[in-house]
């Protein structure tokens, strides 16, 4: 069996950040369709102005607050993973 007894710090940090963008996107995308929904049954004056503007905002938004705490978190978790892995020798994987 082989051991990963490294990983890039960088690298982890731009594919979390690239997967949590992703994720954050369908989330606001959901709110979007939540708060245009919401608010067609709103007795508020502007009530389609509301849904608008809070449904562009989270799509614009939450990807990018995602992306930068994944990327964040993935720099994190590798240099923690590099840490340990010097004292304990890494995660085992098997390879053909």
């Amino acid at each position: 069996m082989k051991r990963i007894k490294k990983i890039g710090v960088i690298s982890a940090g731009k594919v979390l950040g690239i997967l949590y963008a992703i994720m954050g996107l369908l989330i606001g995308i959901l709110y979007s369709t939540l708060a245009i929904i919401f608010s067609a049954f709103s007795e508020s004056v502007y009530p389609g102005i509301f849904g608008f503007i809070f449904g562009i905002g989270a799509i614009i938004t939450m990807p990018i607050i995602y992306g930068v705490m994944g990327f964040i978190g993935g720099l994190i978790t590798a240099l923690l993973y590099n840490l340990i892995a010097r004292w304990i020798g890494g995660i085992e994987v098997e390879t053909e």
